[in-house]
């Protein structure tokens, strides 16, 4: 990740977390002490409505899951529900690291994240159009490009299409489409993998794909899918199954689709 990028999501991720504490102060203000505890991870599971227990994540992703593209936190609507399911278990579970995450999810069981997966997987909303990189040279998107659509063969890294979708909107049940999502937030990600600040269950196929990427890299392929328009309408969905197996084993996916 370029000092420039990191610098950005440094930034980004301050002041989405400095809106996460103000939220939170004004929820405890706006709601009753019991509905704060529900959001909060620290009463019954079974109390409270699925609009309310997702109440704290619209704070940072955006009303009902929908991001905007310049921020730095992802979308959850549309997302395939496995996936999503596997990242609150991962936020729970010390597989990945974020403090707030953490802390809303750290007592909530796999029945109650599941559910909250199921809601935002099953949103069917618009996506913004993209944002224009203008600091990217033609010749840093056609090495994204070529990362994401042919991968590096000599370096052993798969095309992100491989294992994502000939369309990159994700497949079913646990990989997760790659358009619609912040450019800062696809290169924070690919530097923790190439940085081993994030995790996965084992085998850990991001990580090993993550290590083998170079800062130049994740910047390249971070800014051109960050450009790439999602198909409109029922296009824009998980496919439900790879055409091959994957070309890496992975962690809770099965290579022989």
């Amino acid at each position: 990740m370029s000092a420039r990028t990191d610098a950005r999501f440094r930034g980004g991720a301050g002041r989405a977390l400095r809106g996460l504490k103000v939220w939170l102060g004004l929820a405890a203000l706006a709601l009753p002490l019991g509905a704060l505890a529900q959001i909060r991870g620290d009463a019954d599971e079974g109390s409270a409505s699925i609009e309310l227990r997702v109440a704290a994540c619209i704070a940072c992703h955006g009303r009902t899951g929908a991001a905007t593209g310049g921020g730095y936190f992802p979308r959850l609507a549309g997302k395939p529900a496995g996936y999503l399911f596997d990242q609150l278990r991962s936020f729970r579970d010390g597989r990945r690291f974020h403090s707030d995450m953490a802390y809303l999810v750290r007592h909530l069981s796999d029945d109650y994240l599941r559910e909250m997966a199921e809601y935002f997987a099953a949103l069917e909303l618009p996506y913004l159009p993209p944002v224009a990189a203008r600091d990217l040279s033609g010749e840093q998107l056609a090495r994204g490009r070529q990362l994401a659509l042919e991968g590096d063969v000599q370096r052993r890294i798969p095309a992100c299409i491989e294992c994502h979708g000939a369309a990159l909107t994700g497949v079913l049940p646990a990989i997760p489409g790659l358009l619609g999502l912040p450019r800062v937030y696809l290169s924070s990600q690919l530097g923790a993998w190439l940085n081993h600040e994030r995790h996965a269950l084992g085998p850990d196929c991001m990580a090993q794909v993550g290590q083998r990427l170079t800062s130049a890299d994740v910047n390249a392929v971070a800014g051109w899918l960050a450009l790439q328009p999602v198909p409109a309408g029922a296009a824009a969905r998980a496919a439900a199954r790879l055409p091959h197996p994957l070309p890496i084993s992975c962690g809770g996916m099965e290579t022989d689709r």
